[in-house]
Order: C-alpha cells, then structure tokens, then sequence
C-alpha cells in the first residue's frame, strides 16, 4: 500500500485490487442520503481550499452508475459541488468518459487517488471520500494502512464514509472517520461513528447487519470485543422490545435503539435518524 507518488500528482500505477463491480441503480442512494443529513454544511462548505474540493466515489464499478447518482442527489444542495469517479480498471474508467462534465470526472487511481491540478495551478482537494464494497476483499491487516493512505488527500475536518452494503442497498453498515484538525492533525482519522442502516423492507433484525459490517469489524464477532458485545446488546434491546412490532417496524427499530442506549451506548436517537432507520453508534464517545 505504500508509494512515494505526491498527493497530488496522477499516480503511475493505482494502488489496490479491482474489485466484482456489479452494482445495481440506487444501490447507495441511502447513503447519499444520509450524507446530506449527517453533514450538510460538509457538502456545501466553500471556503478556501473547500471552494472546489471534490466528493470522491472510490471503486465505482463496471458502470458509472454511483458517481452519476451521487452528483445528482449531492447537488441538490451544492449544485457546484465538483464529484470524481475513481476506478483502478481502465476499461471502467473509459467506459465512464461519455458521462464526464464541466463538474464530473473520471479517473484511473486506486488508494492513491488520481488528484491534479486546477487550470489556474492550484491543486485539487477533497472534503469527502466514499468507499464502500471496497476493503471487504482485502486481509483485515491492510485496512489500518488504506486509512492512513486516503487521509494524505482529505482536508482538515472533512470525512470518510467506508463500508459494506447488501447487493441492492437494503441494509449496509460503514464507519464514518473525521479528518482532524488543530492540535490533533497529526492523528489521520478520528473514528466518528459506526452507522447501521436498515430500509425495513427485509424486516428488522440487528442480526441482519452484521453480515455487512466493515472489514475492519466483521472478524471480530467474538467474545471479548466491543463489536461483539454491542451486538449482543442490541439483540437484546430487540427481545426486549419486541412488543413494539406490532406498531410497526420503524416504532420497534427506534424502541430497541433507546433501550440500547439505556444500557450505556451513545446511540444517536433523534427521531429523524431512527424513523428512517439509520442507528448512528457514536464511537468518539464510546471506544477512546
């Protein structure tokens, strides 16, 4: 995973492995969604180096499909929000050219993404990257060093959304990393929060999600790791609660988060989150 290539000059040889690329329309469109919601003035932010900095959709696939879906969604609220597309197979990358525009690019990169610069110089940013169906296919060794990696790109206070979905976006789970800034920039990642979401049409069972947890989580449904217990929790929260079902799935859903909180998580439980079935673990409060 190491290289020596600049940030910000295109990389000789993109850094990782292809992966199936399959992915079918609005696949994560709940992501995109969340995104808005969770970070808003992220997306819209245009200050400084923020005034062009890109939201990165990293291994788009066999199709441009993802890249083009986020563009559209994203710009609803930043309609001059520039977007790249980064995919490591080029064929994929040339494939996707027709669909490149004044604000949307696609690139040939892997880990070392393919940043240039600007037509008056100055270099290209980042304020988000979302990589997801991506690292499940790497040894759980090489994921620390991924982080590490993209974060060379990203600006201070800006996010990294990476995570595991189901082939068609009902259920998917990620973590979500906060680039530092000030005292603690040295620091590539402040691990934020770990989000599970669920869309209820499979119905509702924290079981489920675990099946899409994060490479850096998904061997580590143990005895004796956090991950673990916090399903063990969660599952009980659900026994306990089951009553609630019979008012709905998304009523059960919310139910089972506030006893889970009840038993000492830091659960986002805002009803805008719980209604739509995103249960946010806030891990800056929980795991130092």
């Amino acid at each position: 995973m190491k290289s020596k290539v600049p940030p910000n000059r295109v990389p000789r040889k993109p850094e990782g492995q292809a992966t199936r690329g399959k992915t079918a329309h609005n696949r994560l469109r709940r992501v995109d969604n969340f995104l808005l919601q969770y970070d808003p003035a992220l997306l819209s932010r245009s200050d400084g180096l923020y005034a062009r900095a890109f939201y990165v959709d990293l291994g788009f696939g066999a199709e441009p499909m993802t890249t083009l879906e986020s563009a559209d969604r994203l710009r609803r609220l930043n309609p001059r929000l520039p977007v790249l597309g980064v995919e490591i197979a080029p064929e994929r990358v040339a494939k996707a050219q027709p669909y490149a525009d004044a604000l949307t690019f696609f690139r040939l990169g892997g880990f070392n993404l393919p940043l240039q610069k600007w037509p008056d110089g100055q270099p290209e940013t980042v304020r988000l990257i979302r990589a997801f169906n991506v690292l499940r296919q790497y040894e759980e060794s090489a994921v620390a060093q991924v982080y590490k990696r993209l974060a060379q790109y990203v600006l201070p206070g800006g996010l990294l959304i990476e995570g595991t979905s189901d082939p068609f976006g009902r259920i998917w789970a990620a973590n979500v990393l906060r680039r530092p800034s000030g005292q603690e920039a040295e620091i590539p990642w402040q691990a934020e929060a770990l989000v599970f979401s669920i869309n209820f049409r499979a119905g509702f069972d924290p079981g489920q999600l675990q099946t899409v947890l994060p490479k850096n989580y998904i061997h580590r449904m143990v005895p004796g790791e956090a991950i673990y217990d916090f399903f063990a929790a969660w599952k009980a929260a659900a026994q306990e609660t089951q009553a609630y079902k019979g008012w709905g799935l998304r009523q059960w859903f919310g139910a089972s988060a506030q006893n889970l909180a009840g038993r000492g998580y830091s659960i986002n439980l805002r009803r805008k989150w719980l209604w739509q079935g995103w249960l946010i673990w806030r891990l800056d409060r929980d795991i130092k």
